[in-house]
């Protein structure tokens, strides 16, 4: 039985399809029993709650051979440093408590950092609450920039013609698809286990992308190939997160979040430690975009 948490998130629901297409047993955690009706309906078992809660945790997490453990996010959090802290207790606790002896954890790039990354600070916690667990064969998965955020920009560009962002245009940045990294998820939840074992993997695809290069390529997409990108006022562009649901103090640690990745912090940590790249390349993606700015 391999257990999986974030159900309802881009990599979950795409591991699980994957592990359950090769037969094996899997049981996904989520709060909503109607939005995993589809992984249901595909033959996984559902364990439905409250993430929060290392009781029902540890009892979800009971005979799984391995565990892909993640911290889902709550964007609308006003402080969410102190909500990543809590949660990522709680995963620890339900782990020793569980007697799990493997766990894939998601983590991120630049999750070497302990500090002046935004949220991936608190992935940097994380995976220092796993590596003490005693005997625990944990590997912390450390991905690039999604692709899928690019998705988020969809309604911008359209309105105003460019692509803006925090982070500068000509940086290169370390991006991925998730369905690459939903496959890295499968693979590795399967790998046997070693008692004590901590290791990281860095994932990205094979070349980096500046996020001028995202405008160029996913503007060709969508018919516009001199779209430009443009480096947002962070005050403006923060403001605008907050007016579609996120807590001014996660608009501020994506603000930090957006300084280190310009500053090459991030993109750092991949070529000091292991890294894997995967197959998808951004102009692979380039469809999925198109076809979502088409919808709007």
């Amino acid at each position: 039985m391999y257990v999986l948490m974030g159900a309802n998130g881009n990599i979950t629901a795409k591991a699980a399809q994957e592990l359950l297409g090769q037969g094996r047993k899997v049981r996904v955690i989520g709060r909503n029993a109607a939005n995993l009706k589809g992984l249901e309906r595909a033959g996984a078992e559902l364990a439905i709650g409250d993430g929060l809660d290392a009781g029902f945790l540890s009892q979800a997490f009971k005979g799984a051979t391995a565990v892909y453990a993640m911290i889902p996010p709550d964007y609308a959090s006003p402080d969410f440093r102190a909500y990543q802290n809590r949660i990522g207790a709680a995963i620890a606790r339900a782990v020793a408590d569980s007697g799990v002896r493997r766990v894939v954890n998601l983590s991120s790039g630049g999750a070497q950092l302990a500090d002046g990354t935004g949220p991936i600070a608190g992935l940097h916690d994380q995976e220092q609450r796993l590596d003490r667990i005693s005997g625990l064969d944990v590997l912390h998965l450390r991905p690039g920039y999604f692709f899928e955020n690019h998705l988020h920009a969809a309604g911008l560009i359209k309105a105003l013609g460019v692509y803006p962002s925090m982070e500068k245009s000509q940086t290169p940045i370390a991006m991925i698809a998730t369905q690459d990294i939903a496959a890295v998820v499968a693979r590795e939840l399967q790998a046997p286990a070693q008692a004590g074992r901590q290791r990281v993997l860095h994932l990205r695809a094979e070349r980096l992308y500046a996020q001028q290069d995202a405008a160029s390529i996913l503007g060709a997409a969508i018919g516009k190939p001199d779209l430009k990108h443009v480096q947002a006022d962070p005050a403006q562009a923060k403001a605008g997160m907050v007016a579609h649901g996120f807590s001014q103090n996660v608009a501020d640690l994506f603000e930090d979040m957006a300084a280190a990745i310009s500053d090459g912090r991030i993109v750092a940590g991949f070529d000091a430690a292991t890294t894997e790249t995967t197959p998808t390349r951004l102009e692979d993606f380039a469809p999925v975009f198109a076809a979502a700015y088409s919808a709007l």
